[in-house]
């Protein structure tokens, strides 16, 4: 039997709301130590525009920066690194310039790429919606083979007729069916890593 993971589950731009919180207990009762830093340092946001704004207003740089600051007494431990949309982008990051990475779980998000990025197959699993107004086909598709170049071993599940943050319960978004099969696969990714 795979041994527990590590992760670092960052929350999306509306903040550390009660779905973040409710996933981190889901990945706990299937045996994994789950951290949930708080990038926003306590605000939360009712609207995908607000949250645009607060991340501007925080900036890109400063939150990967409080990322670091949060993974950085961890990282020895080879995380796993997962994120909500922002947060997803945020979490590839980390996980690309992390060696000692043991997986990356993306729901809603992803991130551009660095050319010179590389990774040691690194195993990647991405969530996302059917389309997705945040994250179109043709950027996945350009994405899916930069991280291949790069190393990352990849597998996407796209879930048609969902919004994008589905599986948030408070959401406009939220879609069950997407939701449960999404943690469905994604503990079965956790629990072979």
């Amino acid at each position: 039997m795979a041994r527990p993971s590590t992760i670092v589950l960052f929350h999306s731009a509306y903040g550390l709301r009660p779905a973040v919180h409710a996933a981190a207990e889901r990945l706990r009762a299937a045996g994994h130590e789950v951290h949930v830093p708080d990038l926003y340092e306590g605000r939360t946001v009712e609207s995908v525009e607000e949250g645009r704004a607060l991340k501007d207003e925080i900036g890109t740089d400063e939150l990967l920066v409080r990322a670091v600051r949060a993974v950085a007494p961890l990282s020895e431990r080879g995380l796993v690194y997962a994120g909500f949309s922002l947060g997803g982008a945020i979490a590839q990051n980390l996980a690309l310039g992390d060696t000692e990475a043991r997986g990356l779980l993306l729901l809603h998000g992803t991130s551009d790429i660095a050319e010179d990025a590389a990774t040691d197959g690194l195993p990647v699993q991405l969530h996302v919606a059917d389309p997705d107004p945040f994250e179109p086909h043709d950027w996945l598709n350009a994405w899916y083979l930069r991280m291949g170049r790069a190393g990352a071993d990849v597998e996407v599940y796209r879930y048609p007729g969902a919004g994008h943050l589905y599986t948030d319960p408070e959401l406009p978004d939220y879609d069950e069916q997407a939701a449960e099969r999404t943690w469905q696969v994604a503990l079965g990714f956790l629990a072979e890593l």
